[in-house]
């Protein structure tokens, strides 16, 4: 009796790529089955490139999620789209997520037109499709319209929120992905540094409790690390930094309730997601016009 043939093993990095609020941080958390990317209802909140990592018996996927492509001649948009430009060449496939909930506009055609040249390798969830004003319809006409190459197998509506058509998007990827091994050991799910998670996760829930200016003028430094207790316990000491000193007073709050607020919240994520306790002491200080600095901006993008 002849042994039935060996499935080789698949592994590749997709680049996730969507304008702003399209839903790509929530898919690479629902995907990867942990919290990876910070989610928050403000447009333009990743500024890196994340990688997660999903486990299949098939493989593996690297994701990279890129910042929302997003038309602006800002000094931190420019780098955000550079981020996401830059990715492309690199991956073995792309994912192309749109957000059915919202008509294409231009920054669809723009990011239709940065995929025609990877249109081969190019996967796309129509996301959002549980919401009520949702019109998957009309995205592919659009996506007929523009990408009139991409088979339409590759078309998939998922709803990235509540976890659905989720696993026939991820079949698809696999099968086009190279033949090869596992990048990351299996129990892996992201290979972010702690101190980089420890800053997104507070820098998510700064953004969930302030508004106006405050969620874009804020980023995250990690002044320092230690673990005690033989491992068991990690002390952290990090600052919200804004840019101006009226913004400080905002994110302090009255009594100093919003960043005992933010630091609460942020504890709870944190101890979740990491095998010890954490412990965090968190302050506000101000560089002022930080999104201005070259070599600020280098840093928080890992340029």
């Amino acid at each position: 009796m002849s042994e039935s043939p060996v499935t080789p093993t698949r592994c590749g990095v997709v680049a996730i790529i969507g304008r702003p609020s399209a839903g790509k941080s929530t898919f690479l958390n629902a995907a990867a089955g942990e919290k990876i990317s910070i989610v928050s209802p403000v447009p333009q909140t990743t500024r890196n490139a994340i990688r997660g990592i999903v486990n299949a018996e098939r493989g593996q996927l690297v994701f990279v999620d890129t910042p929302g492509y997003h038309d602006s001649d800002k000094k931190l948009n420019l780098r955000l789209k550079s981020i996401a430009h830059d990715r492309l060449p690199e991956s073995d496939v792309v994912l192309y997520l749109v957000d059915a909930s919202r008509e294409p506009g231009s920054e669809e055609e723009t990011i239709t037109r940065l995929l025609e040249p990877a249109v081969g390798r190019l996967v796309v969830g129509i996301n959002k499709v549980d919401l009520p004003e949702a019109r998957p319809g009309l995205i592919k006409l659009f996506l007929e319209k523009r990408l009139p190459s991409l088979p339409r197998d590759r078309v998939f509506e998922i709803s990235a929120a509540k976890d659905e058509g989720l696993d026939p998007l991820l079949t698809c990827l696999l099968d086009l992905v190279p033949v090869g091994e596992r990048l990351y050991p299996e129990e892996f799910y992201t290979d972010q540094d702690v101190d980089f998670r420890i800053a997104e996760v507070i820098r998510e829930k700064a953004i969930l409790n302030t508004r106006e200016e405050i969620p874009h003028a804020v980023y995250v430094e990690v002044a320092d690390l230690e673990m005690r207790k033989g491992g068991k316990e990690l002390w952290a000491r990090a600052f919200l930094v804004v840019e101006r000193e009226s913004q400080k007073g905002m994110v302090i709050g009255k009594g100093a309730a919003l960043i005992k607020k933010i630091r609460t919240e942020a504890l709870a994520d944190l101890n979740r997601i990491f095998p010890y306790r954490i412990h965090l002491d968190l302050q506000v200080k101000v560089n002022r016009n930080w999104r201005q600095k070259d070599p600020i901006l280098n840093r928080l993008m890992g340029r």
